[in-house]
């Protein structure tokens, strides 16, 4: 972001679209102030909420609104801050916006600024924009927590400590280097390499855990079997929605349909796929067979719906169409079900939802995004590095290089493209 446009003071609708009860219009910058003044007359007391009448540069009435002034920088912005509490109807907010737009200096946000003008102002780290990211597009209680959480800076505490640790121990180093012996590392603590050592068992541990993307784009479950396995009618069931077409004429699915559900608070991911065979005269439908094939190589869990013992490692065995006696039916599988009579269904659901549990962070517990996880990883690598080292100046080099990792977790060395790119996820308001 330029600095002429970080000048800019910023106006956006801040509450959800309108017709609603209330409308929040927010006003970010070093106009905010003179923007309440032009449209009711006066500065009200800060951080107070007050009832004003506003109104338009000839006079006339918008609308009857309490008003809201922060001076910064102790604001969400960093920045002088106000927000208009409208009635929410459409032409009350566009009435507003088109006088605000109106006065100087004053422009509409794009997408996500308010949130990068609190970054670019200290108020938050680029870990905690991330968790709130995240948090504006949570669906399900698990994605609630677990990026409440990050935007709360849990993982900010984390990452700040662990770069503590490697400062102190940087400090030794350096004090080998200025006055030890410079071509080892005998003089440093004796507790040095066990630091070392406990802290990269730390970032192993978190580099373990299961990623925030599984949390974001759904447990990733596919059905898969050849054609006419009751693969679509058990798709339905489980996304309770006729989104699949049924129907006994083999190769009825072409492609990979997905469906996005939560069952039991658990996000998913359920891909309905095309009857896999060996050989096909559609051209089609080899295509949906291929892409079927690709959707079971990404999926967390596979529910295989063909002969037994045929299915791709670790799928669970279905009996899919357990109300249909001329079907040959599995001798051990996971569950028996019937998506016509319903007969297992909720028991394969509510496993379903244990697995998913088991593979996902645990509620509330900050998970990293694959940026945070390759960060974290460069740092342990770094690490190892300096354990491995005897030249004091190549342990310094390592320790560095950590910091450098950690510094990017929290924003203190990013790139504009990365932050347009995350800022850009955020709607208009924020």
């Amino acid at each position: 972001m330029s600095d002429l446009a970080h000048s800019d003071t910023i106006f956006a609708l801040s509450s959800g679209a309108p017709p609603a009860a209330i409308a929040i219009i927010r006003v970010s910058g070093p106009q905010a102030g003179a923007a309440l003044v032009a449209l009711t007359g006066s500065l009200p007391a800060s951080r107070r909420a007050r009832y004003r009448v506003l109104r338009d540069r000839a006079g006339a009435v918008l609308d009857q609104a309490l008003v809201l002034w922060f001076p910064g920088p102790a604001t969400a912005t960093g920045e002088d801050l106000a927000e208009f509490h409208l009635h929410g109807g459409r032409a009350v907010v566009a009435a507003v916006e088109a006088e605000l737009a109106a006065l100087p200096k004053l422009r509409r946000a794009t997408p996500g600024e308010f949130t990068r003008r609190a970054f670019a102002n200290g108020q938050i780290d680029l870990a905690e924009a991330e968790g709130l990211a995240d948090l504006l597009s949570a669906e399900t209680e698990l994605q609630r927590r677990s990026a409440l959480a990050m935007a709360g800076g849990a993982f900010s505490r984390q990452v700040e400590q662990w770069r503590d640790r490697v400062l102190t121990a940087s400090a030794s180093v350096e004090a080998v280097l200025d006055f030890g012996d410079e071509d080892d590392v005998a003089d440093l603590p004796a507790n040095f390499q066990a630091g070392l050592s406990a802290l990269r068992d730390e970032l192993g541990e978190w580099l373990s855990r299961p990623r925030a993307e599984a949390l974001r784009e759904g447990y990733r479950v596919v059905l898969a079997g050849p054609p006419n396995a009751g693969k679509s009618t058990l798709f339905n069931a489980l996304v309770e929605d006729e989104a699949a077409i049924t129907s006994p004429l083999a190769g009825t699915t072409r492609d990979v349909l997905t469906r996005a559900v939560a069952i039991g608070g658990v996000p998913f991911l359920f891909g309905d796929t095309a009857g896999l065979r060996d050989e096909t005269g559609d051209v089609i439908e080899a295509i949906g067979i291929a892409r079927a094939r690709d959707a079971l190589d990404r999926a967390d869990l596979v529910l295989w719906l063909g002969p037994e013992g045929e299915g791709p490692d670790g799928a669970w065995e279905i009996a899919a169409q357990a109300d249909v006696f001329h079907v040959e039916q599995k001798a051990a599988p996971r569950h028996r079900v019937s998506a016509v009579t319903g007969e297992g269904v909720n028991a394969l659901r509510l496993d379903l939802v244990e697995t998913a549990r088991d593979a996902m962070p645990r509620p509330g517990e900050a998970a990293l995004n694959a940026r945070q996880h390759a960060l974290v990883a460069e740092a342990e690598r770094a690490l190892m590095a300096a354990g491995h080292e005897r030249d004091p100046l190549l342990v310094a080099e390592a320790l560095r290089l950590a910091r450098v990792a950690f510094d990017a977790l929290i924003g203190r060395a990013t790139t504009e493209d990365m932050l347009d790119a995350l800022f850009g996820r955020f709607c208009i308001g924020k």
